[in-house]
């Protein structure tokens, strides 16, 4: 079977189609319009109901884009007729077909080195492996998934205190300058992607639940991604924020607000009681009042 034959951008794009859905789309959007391109036409998701009422509203890149005063489509194929250089794709949450990659030059940011973490949570891998350091490419978009080659890259350290969220929104700035600063010179010769290859599924809810058999280090990273819970007696505990302490018993066993784990422990700082508001874990404690019997978790 022959392989497709996919656009090519030129040197100086100017006409861009923007193609993006989600909050982390926004902000590149923003610097290309800072910066003068010319983008005749923004290709987001479909407005959905994203709260609890019952009207449908517009994609955060949907809701930027009108009030920047440009025309927004949720049809892939109305970029074929926007007579554009170059498309500029960032978390647009679906797979481009070769059929208008043949026609369509089309670049991407991807936030993470490639070919380390491909795939739909780059960011949050990163941070759950440990990674000393994480960072931005732009990259040509090629039939499979974030294999396309690379134009350029940024490279950002992962602090000790990064949170998914710092980390996200220090990647979006990087990204967004990389895009301008590449897009306004010529655009240099892509390189082929080299290096371990590995792959970012997303994070499940299941997957965020802790177990403290593992290192306090491991769990720290696994709260600093957000989301992560556990149990106590028989209900859901959110875990927002805890400090890395030394060891003090088995794991899941409380002194305190010192948990044991399977290495070191950690002290609970803010937690969030199933069907409660977050809180100063001192104040749960106050209420729950655990004793040495209790454990958190299975």
């Amino acid at each position: 079977m022959t392989e497709p034959t996919l656009a090519r951008p030129p040197a100086r794009p100017k006409r861009l189609a923007y193609l993006g859905t989600p909050e982390v789309a926004v902000e590149p959007l923003k610097a290309l319009v800072r910066a003068g391109f010319e983008i005749p036409i923004v290709i987001s998701g479909s407005d959905k109901r994203r709260g609890r009422g019952g009207d449908l509203s517009p994609s955060p890149v949907k809701a930027a884009a009108l009030e920047l005063g440009l025309s927004v489509s949720d049809q892939l194929e109305d970029v074929l007729t926007a007579g554009v250089d170059l498309a500029v794709v960032v978390a647009y949450g679906r797979i481009i077909p070769a059929s208008i990659l043949e026609l369509v030059p089309m670049i991407n940011i991807h936030f993470s080195l490639l070919p380390k973490w491909r795939g739909a949570a780059p960011v949050e891998r990163a941070l759950l492996a440990g990674d000393a350091e994480t960072g931005v490419c732009l990259m040509d978009i090629g039939i499979e998934l974030d294999t396309g080659d690379v134009y350029t890259r940024t490279v950002t350290s992962i602090a000790a205190d990064d949170t998914l969220a710092t980390l996200r929104a220090r990647l979006i700035s990087l990204g967004s300058e990389l895009l301008v600063e590449t897009l306004s010179t010529d655009l240099p010769i892509p390189v082929p992607q080299s290096g371990e290859i590995s792959y970012a599924k997303k994070i499940s809810v299941a997957e965020l639940e802790i177990d403290w058999t593992m290192p306090a280090s491991t769990i720290e990273r696994f709260v600093r991604l957000g989301g992560a819970w556990t149990t106590f007696r028989g209900t859901r505990l959110k875990v927002h924020e805890v400090a890395l302490r030394a060891a003090v018993g088995a794991p899941g066993t409380i002194d305190g607000l010192v948990v044991g784990c399977g290495e070191g422990a950690l002290e609970l700082v803010v937690v969030q009681p199933e069907g409660k508001a977050r809180q100063d874990a001192a104040a749960w404690r106050n209420g729950a009042r655990p004793s040495s019997d209790d454990r958190l978790g299975q």
